[in-house]
């Protein structure tokens, strides 16, 4: 039976904006790099670590793919700070977790307030330590190309036991309106209280063009209960519709894809080369979305600022079903 657009959507989405945009911007984010982050000593070894569970032994599974994707909180297009540090956090952070045995992807969505160890970077780009803070923070460190993108892959390692993230992409949040208005806006259901910031997004239906998308996937500050957890809700809903959006456009001009996405390549930074992320959308083109998960927890307010603790029991149990086989 075939799959149904809809579940496929967001694996062709981040596949086809990282694609079209490494084909044209031939990954100059990359190259222009003059910072090298080594990364802690053992980040490399943690993957192929057996976890022992109430006496159970687990191994890391052989049969997924993990594609890192971030939004980064920076305006403008993609460039280097020429600095060991820079101002863009990593507002949105998701792994797409594609299953070779049951063909399709689970979504795990990470919250950015998550408070995580992460490597902190020296003048030279070198290790210098760690330090303990929001997941989001773990791309300031570096000049916020692939550098910055490599210390939130290995923050993420660490923090989920020993897994192994095949390829990453990052996007700046400015790109978000270009897609948005290239399919002729986005519909979605506003809950949330946005008259403090933006008084043309009233409680209701709503179809957001320009810079009202802007506004409903990034700001928190003075809307609803302020919480990540209410965004990333949010971030969810337009993510559904925007394909939604995307396929009634595709259909409507085939050429829509490539058109749209040009304007794109200047916002990404990816470490896969064209060939790479071609094979990755024809083997993962009619992948399903299983399910779009995300670590429990509680999110506390400390000297001002939003932290999220995860239940570590729940996080190790969506560790152990997500990325680790039991041992027979």
């Amino acid at each position: 039976m075939k799959k149904q657009h809809k579940g496929r959507g967001v694996v062709v989405f981040f596949l086809i904006i990282a694609l079209v945009g490494v084909a044209i911007y031939s990954g100059l984010q990359i190259m222009e790099s003059t910072v090298f982050f080594t990364g802690s000593e053992n980040a490399g070894e943690i993957a192929s670590k057996t976890i022992t569970r109430d006496g159970v032994d687990y191994f890391p599974r052989q049969d997924i793919t993990v594609m890192m994707v971030l939004g980064i909180d920076q305006e403008g297009p993609v460039a280097a700070s020429n600095y060991y540090r820079n101002k863009g956090s990593a507002d949105s952070i998701m792994l797409l977790i594609f299953d070779d045995t049951t063909e399709d992807c689970t979504v795990l969505y990470l919250n950015r307030d998550m408070m995580v160890n992460m490597d902190v970077l020296g003048v030279q780009g070198e290790y210098a330590g760690t330090t303990y803070g929001q997941l989001a923070l773990a791309h300031t460190y570096g000049e916020g190309l692939e550098d910055s993108c490599l210390n939130v892959k290995s923050t993420i390692m660490n923090m989920l036991h020993g897994l192994t993230i095949d390829h990453y992409m990052s996007m700046n949040m400015d790109a978000i309106p270009i897609l948005n208005d290239a399919v002729g806006g986005v519909t979605v259901t506003v809950v949330d209280d946005f008259s403090k910031v933006n008084p043309d997004l009233p409680m209701g239906e709503v179809t957001l063009k320009g810079d009202q998308v802007i506004d409903f996937v990034r700001r928190r500050k003075d809307v609803g209960d302020q919480k990540n957890v209410t965004r990333m809700a949010r971030q969810r809903e337009y993510v559904q519709h925007f394909i939604e959006a995307l396929y009634e456009k595709e259909h409507e001009n085939v050429e829509f894809l490539v058109e749209a996405y040009s304007d794109l390549a200047p916002y990404i930074v990816t470490d896969c080369s064209v060939d790479t992320l071609s094979n990755l959308l024809s083997r993962y083109l009619d992948y399903e979305i299983k399910e779009v998960v995300s670590p429990e927890g509680e999110t506390a307010i400390v000297d001002g600022h939003y932290e999220f603790y995860a239940d570590e029991e729940a996080l190790d149990d969506l560790i152990l079903r997500l990325f680790y086989r039991q041992k027979k």
